[in-house]
């Protein structure tokens, strides 16, 4: 088992034609990259729905339009719909949804986005619910006052990451607040939306539908 302290800096210096700087080669890095991190730069904006199945016939959804290039969020749910800009000093309640939304979405793109986190590696590790030999790639939110850089809203939380050969999420177990216990989802229909990937189904242990995307859209 391997332990790091994850730190959000990108090594490497900018030579004098501007190159891309070479990003760290850490499993968390590299997972972001085999879904296209190093190509995030050329998206303006990505827009999806974020559906959920609530029980057996109740599906809630929240359409997202994320305008990276000047920072404002387009949101449309069941309560109301409006725009907002990231960078205000106070933020909607909405933001929560968005930010929930945006980890089911981006999860490989927040590895390298977050900073507040360690993670450890175990390798030839069965996925739980589909037994497949995968890392294992646990990562621990560091606990603190959620406003705290890098917290996000639910500080202390941690994700277990089973990982295959390509990098790609097979599975991944949510436990809130590091507890010992968590559920697990699937990480599939993965599909290229202009130069990124996105995963659009997430199956649960029944392998009912639980968590999808639709209308995806990457400009």
């Amino acid at each position: 088992m391997k332990r790091h302290l994850l730190i959000f800096a990108l090594v490497g210096s900018l030579s004098a034609c501007q190159q891309k700087p070479e990003l760290p080669d850490t499993l968390p890095f590299q997972v972001a990259k085999a879904y296209g991190f190093e190509n995030f730069d050329q998206i303006n904006s990505i827009a999806y729905t974020w559906n959920v199945q609530r029980d057996s016939v109740n599906v809630v959804s929240r359409d997202w339009k994320w305008n990276i290039k000047d920072s404002t969020v387009y949101y449309s749910g069941p309560d109301t719909t409006f725009t907002y800009n990231l960078t205000a000093d106070s933020l909607p309640k909405q933001d929560g949804a968005f930010i929930n939304d945006k980890y089911w979405a981006m999860m490989p793109f927040q590895l390298a986005w977050d900073s507040g986190y360690t993670y450890e590696t175990v390798e030839n590790v069965p996925s739980p619910l589909k037994g497949t030999n995968s890392t294992k790639l646990t990562i621990v939110y560091n606990s603190g006052e959620p406003a705290a850089p890098g917290m996000g809203y639910t500080p202390g939380d941690a994700y277990d990451l089973y990982i295959d050969e390509n990098k790609m999420i097979l599975e991944w177990t949510f436990r809130r607040g590091n507890g010992a216990e968590g559920r697990t989802w699937t990480w599939e229909n993965v599909s290229q939306f202009g130069p990124i990937k996105l995963a659009q189904d997430h199956m649960g242990q029944d392998g009912n539908r639980f968590i999808w995307l639709t209308n995806v859209k990457v400009e």
